[in-house]
């Protein structure tokens, strides 16, 4: 029996609108043995006949897939019915909640970003926040999808976080439920016709916003642009499909990225069109810090192989796994990690991420205080990076030891503002490129 499934490299849980309930695939290789499975029923039932509650086996069938799955590696997961309604109401871009990007790290919630214009980030949280309650209960051991399920509710109503910063004091942040609706791509024009591009978030609608902002821009800039700055820094991800579009927006063709699973079935090889390209001899930089993960590493990634940009900032993430939503009928789906992807030189981001053509820190009073410096490489049962691939079409960007540096990352309400040391540098980097050279690159700042 086929069942439908959705590429996703986010580290919020994703899953398309249009699935279809579908039942599990019951031709399993080497499936669980007819012990195991007596074993699980016989541990139910123990429980319903002695446990100090009555426990509805459904709640217990939920809880069990969940601790299966939670097991595996970070991104794998059990979405109940609801779970998976809610995960569907992401990828719209339109959702009641608080703004902001939650994942687990080592069995707390923590804040990966705040989302633009959201309570969230008027409240001033930050990357690294970890949230120890909600509404005055503990966190710690709770599904993380429970978690976000108690952060949101119905708008105009307020929900307390408690907040771990680093070594501080925990301290209660009162936010007023909004409806919040995702707008993932920002843009202006910066002076001498440089545009600015920042994508907060890889969502369904993200390649069309790019191509309103890069039309709006071209126009204000009197029909050509002389640089860009395409901003990843604080972006955690999203759907594959919407990565490989916009890589495919500034690249004539070639490789974008490629998926090798457990299976030779499972691999996939995406590529851009020849002639896609909009920008096709504008120079261009590409910011990326710690947490700029998944589809945004994607997205630098195969600009920097391709030699199509400069990246600057500081090393990103380095997620480099997919997962697959699979549906399973009356029930919810299970979020699966299927497969590792890989730059157009071979390289998978794994644990290691993309290191920067160009090495800028943050200054020191733009960066989140006692911000948690993490990357993948660090969460619990994370999976080590499996090296280059013997074939590829193009030949990896040249990777200096300075360059691996982590430092936390800037203030979400700092990108893009006059104070944004990295934005700054990036523009200067563009304004000494001789005209027609779309990327040089570079190991040290400019001075």
């Amino acid at each position: 029996m086929k069942t439908s499934h959705l590429r996703t490299i986010g580290i919020v849980c994703a899953a398309s609108a249009a699935l279809a309930g579908l039942a599990l695939a019951s031709e399993v290789a080497a499936g669980p043995s007819r012990a195991d499975l007596a074993l699980l029923a016989g541990v139910m039932q123990l429980v319903q006949q002695d446990y100090v509650h009555p426990v509805d086996s459904r709640q217990l069938t939920d809880a069990a897939l969940k601790g299966m799955l939670s097991r595996l590696d970070p991104h794998s997961s059990y979405m109940t019915e609801a779970e998976f309604r809610e995960s569907r109401e992401d990828i719209s871009g339109k959702f009641g909640g608080v703004g902001l990007k939650v994942t687990d790290h080592n069995g707390s919630p923590t804040v990966l970003s705040p989302i633009d214009d959201t309570p969230g980030a008027r409240a001033g949280l930050q990357p690294g926040d970890e949230i120890v309650s909600v509404d005055g209960q503990t966190t710690r051991g709770v599904d993380l999808m429970e978690v976000i399920r108690k952060i949101r509710g119905q708008p105009g109503t307020t929900v307390t976080l408690t907040i771990q910063r680093g070594r501080q004091s925990p301290f209660e942040v009162p936010l007023t439920r909004q409806i919040i609706r995702v707008h993932s791509v920002k843009s202006r024009l910066e002076p001498n016709d440089v545009g600015y591009l920042r994508i907060s978030e890889f969502g369904e609608e993200t390649p069309n916003e790019l191509h309103q902002a890069i039309s709006t821009l071209q126009h204000e800039a009197g029909g050509k642009l002389a640089g860009l700055v395409l901003d990843l820094r604080n972006d955690p991800g999203g759907l594959l499909a919407s990565a490989v579009d916009v890589s495919s927006d500034f690249l004539n063709g070639g490789t974008v990225v490629s998926i090798r699973g457990r299976n030779a079935n499972d691999d996939q090889l995406f590529t851009a069109p020849a002639t896609s390209a909009l920008l096709p001899d504008t120079p261009m930089v590409v910011l990326v810090n710690g947490a700029s993960a998944s589809a945004s590493e994607i997205v630098a990634g195969a600009l920097q192989d391709r030699h199509r940009a400069t990246v600057m900032g500081t090393q990103s993430f380095g997620k480099g796994s997919v997962q697959t939503i699979i549906p399973i009928k009356d029930h919810g789906a299970l979020r699966l990690t299927s497969a590792l992807y890989y730059t157009p030189s071979g390289r998978s981001i794994q644990g290691d991420g993309i290191t920067p053509d160009v090495l800028v820190e943050a200054a020191k009073d733009e960066q989140v205080a006692n911000s948690l410096v993490w990357r993948e490489a660090q969460l619990h049962g994370a999976f080590a990076n499996p090296g280059v691939l013997p074939k590829s079409d193009a030949s990896p960007a040249a990777k200096s030891a300075s360059a691996e540096a982590t430092s936390p990352p800037i203030k979400e309400q700092l990108i893009g503002s006059d104070r944004d040391t990295q934005l700054k540098a990036a523009l200067k980097y563009l304004e000494r490129l001789p005209a027609g050279n779309p990327a040089i690159i570079h190991t040290s700042v400019p001075g």
